[in-house]
């Protein structure tokens, strides 16, 4: 993570930060608080400090941990460290914070809507570029769960993979010969036929893509608990507690980090 907040104070201080720097003296102390401006899970926190140690001398008082739900005006954090300092990271502390909060905040939306199932919500692949490890820090902060981090964590099996062996049984057969057992396999079906020989070759995980619900509830019979299943595509927070009370195991969704509407935060100075 050390290296994406280098990238951001290069792009966003880079020789200096000249207007603060033409203003205050490098010594000059202050002390700024953040605060939440709007309803929300906080997250980000830990960012904070990091891209507080990379700017030197500070002192920081936390209200709050991540993944706690805030109200409006609750307090979040406070600074203390030269006007240099807080002004330079003013910026970058709040876009990290913001983006990571806004998506815990949608996370615990999602989580509280499968309230009294066994359903888990995942976040996907669906990040910004870079920014995956946070964005999936996130998830977690708001009571989500992480699927695979990237493509070499865990084996799923997609439309094109199989389309270009030839079947959902070739392309598990093939990744079994491949890989160790420890290593869980999913397999993406869009019908009964396709979990059938999902689970005839062996699948760990079955995922039932831009399923109705009532084909869903016949892919959960058929299944039968000898496999996980997770539900994907076009999971909206409205339609989420019929899905979950199928009894799926696991909801996927995109929009926990593809779409993501920032936390208002704003920071102060207060003396």
């Amino acid at each position: 993570m050390a290296h994406l907040i280098d990238l951001a104070f290069e792009e966003d201080i880079a020789q200096g930060d000249i207007s603060t720097q033409s203003i205050f003296p490098a010594q000059e102390r202050a002390t700024a608080l953040i605060t939440a401006k709007e309803e929300g899970v906080i997250s980000g926190i830990a960012i904070a400090r990091m891209i507080l140690d990379k700017m030197g001398d500070y002192s920081m008082e936390t209200y709050v941990q991540d993944g706690d739900l805030l109200k409006k005006g609750d307090k979040v954090l406070s600074i203390t460290a030269p006007y240099t300092t807080l002004l330079s990271c003013e910026r970058t502390l709040l876009n990290f914070m913001q983006r990571m909060s806004g998506i815990a905040t949608q996370t615990h939306r999602y989580v509280l809507a499968t309230e009294g199932t066994k359903t888990r919500i995942l976040d996907t692949r669906k990040t910004v570029p870079g920014l995956r490890l946070l964005d999936k820090m996130a998830v977690r902060h708001g009571g989500g769960h992480n699927h695979r981090m990237g493509l070499y964590d865990m084996v799923m099996l997609k439309d094109n993979h199989i389309k270009a062996v030839g079947s959902i049984t070739e392309a598990v057969k093939m990744v079994r010969q491949t890989l160790p057992l420890s290593i869980k396999v999913e397999v993406e079906t869009t019908n009964l036929q396709e979990v059938e020989e999902a689970l005839r070759a062996g699948a760990d995980i079955i995922m039932l893509d831009n399923m109705s619900n009532d084909l869903m509830t016949q892919a959960i019979s058929l299944i039968d608990g000898r496999a996980a299943v997770e539900a994907s595509g076009n999971m909206t927070l409205e339609r989420i507690p019929s899905v979950a009370s199928l009894g799926v195991d696991y909801i996927s969704v995109g929009a926990l980090t593809h779409s993501v509407k920032a936390l208002d935060l704003s920071m102060n100075f207060v003396k």
